[in-house]
């Protein structure tokens, strides 16, 4: 009988990858007309019954990797069943689970109020929203760093097209350049990663990790650099300073859920940052450079995205700002290089992320009550809504200001509680406070300008103002203002179960810090021992294939090491190969060490 425990357990990390990208070609095959007859498409409420299922599906799916994840487990996928190195691996621990539940569960709300009406100002809406979400898990599991180039493509094109969503020549305008921004940093990482693969010899990142110490002087150096041009493509992607000027004003002409769920790639960079630099380039001269450097930009982001939001004049624009202030107050949480400022970091990262979610939904609402003045940060007559629409404000300008007693205040006393084991504790207190208090005034400006100094509508009927002014909309948006209150009801909870949740944050702090541990669960050993790895490169070294013709191999008793025992059975591995394997473990039952390796004889 079928066992579908154990399917599950085999196969858990790739389903979070798999659901969104067949959810994808489903949609695709379904078919999606012009934008302009969406609304009258048979098959548009199949859309979003198929789209809304397979998130909340995804959500399932999170949660259940987040209670394998918290045993402390690390679930290792071997795809094509080739171990790491030589195979590309999927890798299940505590950061990866809470990053998904994250990403399922922004994505199932912000989805649920586009599928109301959004969804048909463009087309294929929704297919692009599972390969956004097919990317971003991707780049949450993968344990290989070009295929984490390789996710990071599918997220970001998929962002190109709901960033041009709805359509608009601001979109437009802002598209382009957001396409050559990124297109920029994917030449980067590509560069990067042939001056790490090039030295090292391994794009596998717990064997990169354990070989980058081993290196000689030069090409050290070479792999350090390849680490660090990395930074600056995961800096990109998290808008730091000075590569995070595109942020505010691209996400500000984005469609309202599209804006929402953007919220969530700039932590894709934060992530990577945290996984890559932080912990696969972990000797001491990365380590030292990196503490210094990152703690410098993330004060300088932090305080740079406040000034922007006291200057800014449209309140799409102030969000995009805060955004940038709160990834400074990130990035200085995960240059102390501990256990417990990642831990805080890690935090308020779930804070920052559904706070400016909720926000961006809040400058829909606005948009569609103040009419021609939309998100303009100028004196307009009150909005139909006013106290609904304040009392909401108020609420989210508490939590994003980092007032107690709500998850923002609670993320930064985690992190100043962190800075007693730095050397620049005065520096981080000084800078997050007068961030804080920054904010708190730039917040009340906002309201002043929304809601404090708003007029009276015009109560004259013969005025062609009092006719604009009851054309109006009576309530917010369809679905907008419930999903800004689920949210918002979320960050109340997470502050009402702070302690479990830090708890499991300490743990990952610790699990992702813990690189034997790591490299225990993805490489695998010979007898003696030793990580089985492909350094050194030899390029005398010639594979052999089913279809390429019989080569003596000298090392083919290494085989059963690195592949599973079905893929050892199958029908690509040649009769002679079969019959190499078996002779050589007859002759030398003793795996050879690196120095023994010989190479094959070349056609």
């Amino acid at each position: 009988m079928f066992n579908f425990s154990n399917f599950w357990l085999s196969h858990a990390p790739i389903f979070s990858i798999l659901i969104p990208a067949f959810t994808s070609f489903l949609l695709l095959i379904l078919g999606n007309p012009g934008s302009g007859s969406l609304k009258q498409d048979w098959r548009q409420p199949w859309r979003r019954s198929i789209s809304l299922g397979s998130v909340t599906l995804g959500l399932i799916t999170a949660v259940s990797y987040l209670l394998l994840a918290s045993t402390g487990q690390i679930t290792v996928y071997q795809l094509s069943e080739w171990s790491a190195p030589f195979g590309i691996v999927l890798v299940l621990d505590r950061l990866s689970a809470f990053m998904l539940v994250l990403t399922y569960g922004l994505a199932l709300p912000v989805l649920w109020y586009a599928s109301d009406n959004w969804d048909t100002r463009g087309r294929y809406f929704h297919t692009m929203f599972h390969f956004l979400l097919m990317g971003l898990s991707g780049a949450f599991l993968t344990g290989d760093l070009f295929n984490l180039f390789v996710f990071f493509e599918i997220l970001l094109m998929a962002s190109y097209v709901l960033l041009l969503h709805g359509q608009g020549r601001p979109r437009f305008q802002l598209g382009v350049h957001y396409v050559t921004i990124n297109l920029l940093a994917s030449a980067l990482f590509l560069i990067g990663l042939g001056m790490i693969y090039g030295s090292v010899g391994s794009l596998n990142m717990a064997d990169v990790s354990r070989l980058v110490p081993t290196l000689d002087n030069d090409q050290h150096k070479l792999a350090i650099a390849g680490g660090f041009l990395l930074f600056v493509v995961f800096g990109i992607k998290a808008a730091m300073l000075p590569v995070g000027f595109w942020l505010p004003k691209t996400y500000a002409v984005a469609s309202t859920p599209v804006a929402a769920i953007f919220t969530i790639m700039t932590k894709v960079g934060i992530y990577a940052i945290l996984r890559v630099n932080g912990t696969v380039f972990d000797d001491a001269m990365a380590k030292d450079i990196l503490k210094h450097v990152l703690l410098v930009i993330g004060l300088i982001t932090s305080l740079y995205g406040v000034i922007g939001a006291l200057g800014a004049d449209r309140l799409r624009r102030f969000v995009g700002f805060m955004v940038l202030s709160s990834i400074g107050t990130l990035l200085i949480a995960i240059a102390m290089l501990n256990t417990q400022a990642w831990a805080a970091g890690l935090y308020y990262l779930v804070h920052s992320t559904l706070i400016a979610a909720a926000f961006y939904l809040f400058c829909g609402w606005m948009t569609s009550q103040r009419g021609e003045f939309k998100d303009h940060l100028k004196i307009a007559p009150k909005i139909k809504q006013e106290k609904a629409a304040a009392f909401t404000y108020f609420t989210i300008a508490l939590m994003m200001a980092g007032l107690p007693p709500f998850s923002g205040f609670l993320g930064k006393v985690f992190i100043l509680q962190a800075t007693a084991e730095t050397a620049y504790q005065g520096w981080i207190i000084a800078v997050i406070l007068v961030v804080s208090l920054l904010s708190i005034i730039a917040l009340t400006r906002v309201g002043f300008i929304l809601f404090w100094r708003a007029t009276s509508p015009e109560d004259n009927p013969d005025e062609a103002a009092f006719v604009t002014y009851q054309d109006l909309p009576e309530k917010a948006p369809n679905r907008n203002d419930t999903v800004i209150y689920v949210i918002l009801f979320g960050l109340m909870s997470y502050v009402v179960f702070a302690a479990p949740v830090q708890n499991y944050m300490t743990a990952t702090a610790q699990q992702i810090q813990n690189h034997a541990l790591y490299n225990e669960a993805i490489l695998k050993l010979d007898d003696q021992g030793r990580p089985i790895s492909v350094q050194p490169y030899d390029p005398s070294y010639l594979p052999e294939t089913k279809y390429g013709g019989e080569v003596e191999d000298h090392n083919a008793l290494l085989i059963p090491n690195v592949i599973s025992k079905p893929t050892l059975q199958g029908e690509h591995i040649s009769e002679y190969k079969q019959r190499q394997i078996a002779e050589q473990t007859l002759e030398a039952p003793t795996i050879p060490n690196a120095s023994q390796l010989k190479p094959m004889e070349e056609h």
